[in-house]
């Protein structure tokens, strides 16, 4: 399987009203994201409010994405797990259940130094390995505080089984144009995170992918398609059209109900629901939303 790049949205995981997983709004939105030309899609992630699921309800929402998906698209499962043993065991599972790509949070509980983030991603390849399956680096310093050196990248970049990296430690763009000079290969692909919001100059500085929230990649598609065309002022001007969308997007705490609100008022998913400690956006905030949807050169409600 070639290394993950491309557009590869995180999905969220829909609630019902009583806080409960919403398979058929799962489905739908898997559907929109293949609907809308993605190269793959992502669960488990950040995005998905992994740190709310039962390690049951990872399993299904696993089935339930693969099933739809039928290897159209690679599956990306996110790991969350904050040692070596049970990283390892995380990542066998969801890769014996079907997952293509692993993508790989560091432990932070106790932060690792930059040679244990080595021997861990590496146990974790083996096993991964093993199984069919590959992993993808995730350099996230904001939710886990750890720091990812360039160099440490690079040497797991030679690592059999570790085939890309999720650079999303600011400045991006400075980061991977770092990571790309010393580790760019057919083999091993950067793609970029932030919901999205720098994926023009980090493509710029030579990433191939972008993994944002889900609920406006038919917006985000054809900037991409532009941009991989060599038509860089349309895609800036696409871009531009809903950039405050993404902006609200990744805001801490309410990140989650922007994501999953668009996705409601679009008639994706039947619920805006999340778990906490994610918040609920108060009524202010969703006139603030409202405004954002309201002001889209391409509307999102019909």
């Amino acid at each position: 399987m070639p290394a993950p790049q491309g557009l590869i949205p995180i999905l969220a995981t829909p609630f019902d009203v009583h806080g409960e997983l919403d398979l058929p709004s799962l489905r739908r939105l898997t559907e929109f994201c293949l609907a809308s030309g993605v190269d793959g899609v992502a669960i488990n992630g950040n995005a998905s409010e992994a740190f709310a699921l039962t390690a049951t309800e990872r399993r299904t929402v696993l089935a339930e994405v693969r099933n739809v998906t039928a290897g159209e698209v690679p599956v990306v499962v996110g790991v969350n797990a904050m040692s070596t043993v049970t990283a390892v065991e995380q990542a066998s599972e969801s890769a014996d259940l079907g997952a293509d790509v692993l993508m790989v949070l560091p432990p932070f509980m106790v932060k690792p130094s930059p040679g244990q983030l080595v021997d861990f991603y590496g146990e974790v390849a083996q096993a991964c390995r093993e199984r069919g399956a590959e992993v993808m680096l995730q350099d996230a310093p904001g939710p886990t505080g750890v720091q990812f050196p360039v160099e440490t990248i690079t040497e797991l970049s030679r690592v059999p089984g570790i085939t890309s990296v999720k650079v999303e430690a600011p400045p991006t763009a400075e980061k991977i144009d770092a990571v790309v000079r010393t580790c760019a290969s057919e083999h091993f692909t950067i793609l970029g995170g932030n919901n999205a919001q720098l994926c023009l100059e980090e493509y710029a500085r030579g990433s191939t992918g972008t993994m944002p929230a889900s609920e406006f990649v038919d917006l985000l598609k054809p900037a991409l398609d532009a941009w991989n065309a060599g038509n860089h002022h349309q895609a800036r001007d696409l871009f531009a059209g809903f950039l405050p969308l993404i902006l609200l997007g990744v805001q801490p705490g309410i990140a989650w109900s922007v994501h999953k609100e668009v996705l409601m008022l679009r008639g994706i998913i039947a619920s805006s629901t999340v778990r906490a400690p994610a918040k609920p956006l108060t009524p202010r905030s969703r006139e603030a939303l409202a405004a954002v949807l309201a002001a889209l050169p391409s509307p999102l409600l019909v």
